[in-house]
């Protein structure tokens, strides 16, 4: 194992990605392409100083200004066809994408007629692909509940979970009790970010109050041994992001560190109290990483391969998959491990 760099392990494995944002996956150069069709000239740089912020509210913003490039069905179609061509370059072969459909409401846009754009595009991908409908918490429950009923009317197209994104500290989540209730009853999963800026008590509120089956981040669920024990025992996957964390500084935050890195993320301990942990990217543009680069954080957090690699088993088994399918991607991911001496 010391003489095999663990990167080139980690890049043979098949791999899932859970918590991943289509809009923080536009890469630089494709953002400046989406300007310059809508009369804007920018450059590589200006794009870097955009993608470059100090705190979580400074993320909002840049996440606010990309997306102020995607005004038509064609643009929708063009990123997402460029990040079915980076999740085939990481050997991604599942994702569930989240579509920020809140901020589509907002700007006025046609959803029915982007999301086509946006299906079409991963169905021309040959990857498998579903999608995660996506509200903005600071919106408002009226707003919410907006993006809710697509969700629903899309969701024998591809649209599998209704999520809450944003600032999660804006609103409680008593507020938003109704809105999960509609989508469960509409048969879509249940998704929701917290303990990420919050502390675990946003992520006891999520489960207990809205029914969260996964949580987005999560990582203040470490402050609290009594949730982490919830989580485990009901098997409440956490989808953590370790590069976003470090970037937003919400990891410099749970540790009352300004200086907090990589090191000293919860990934290690969540995986080591059996919570089903899981890795993604988040929003791999705007925080320069990839699914490669969140597995080798998670080693420098304190996991060895062997964990690592069952880490990766997770992502499959908490994936909104019928059993047969999960088994199918399961028996293909465990053959190369085990090729590779992990199991």
């Amino acid at each position: 194992m010391t003489q095999i760099d663990p990167r080139s392990l980690i890049a043979a494995w098949p791999k899932a990605e859970l918590h991943l944002h289509l809009e923080g996956a536009i890469a630089p150069a494709t953002v400046v392409e989406l300007a310059a069709r809508h009369g804007t000239q920018l450059s590589l740089d200006d794009v870097a100083q955009r993608y470059a912020y100090a705190d979580f509210l400074g993320f909002l913003e840049a996440f606010k200004w990309v997306t102020s490039f995607l005004r038509n069905p064609e643009d929708y179609a063009l990123i997402t066809t460029r990040l079915c061509e980076e999740l085939r370059r990481r050997n991604v072969v599942y994702a569930e994408v989240t579509l920020s459909v809140g901020v589509m409401l907002w700007r006025g846009q046609d959803v029915e007629a982007n999301y086509a754009a946006i299906r079409g595009a991963g169905l021309r991908s040959g990857l498998r692909l579903q999608w995660v409908f996506d509200a903005v918490r600071q919106f408002g429950v009226e707003k919410a509940m907006e993006v809710a009923r697509w969700g629903a009317r899309m969701k024998g197209k591809g649209a599998i979970a209704f999520g809450m994104g944003g600032d999660e500290l804006a609103l409680p989540a008593s507020d938003f009790r109704g809105v999960y209730d509609f989508i469960r009853g509409e048969g879509l999963h249940a998704l929701v970010h917290a303990g990420e800026v919050g502390g675990p008590e946003s992520v006891r509120d999520a489960v207990e109050i809205l029914g969260a089956e996964r949580i987005g981040h999560g990582i203040a669920t470490v402050r609290d041994p009594a949730l982490m024990e919830i989580l485990a025992e009901r098997r409440i996957a956490l989808e953590l992001c370790p590069t976003s964390n470090l970037r937003t500084g919400a990891l410099a935050r749970l540790r009352e560190n300004a200086e907090a890195r990589l090191a000293s993320h919860p990934v290690a301990e969540f995986h080591r109290r059996g919570l089903q942990a899981t890795l993604s990217t988040d929003d791999p543009a705007m925080f320069s990483t990839d699914i490669i680069s969140e597995y080798a954080a998670a080693m420098e957090a304190g996991l060895s391969a062997e964990e690592i690699a069952q880490i990766g088993a997770n992502s499959f088994s908490a994936a909104f998959l019928p059993e047969s399918d999960k088994k199918k991607f399961l028996d293909a991911y465990h053959a190369v491990i085990r090729a590779q001496g992990l199991l």
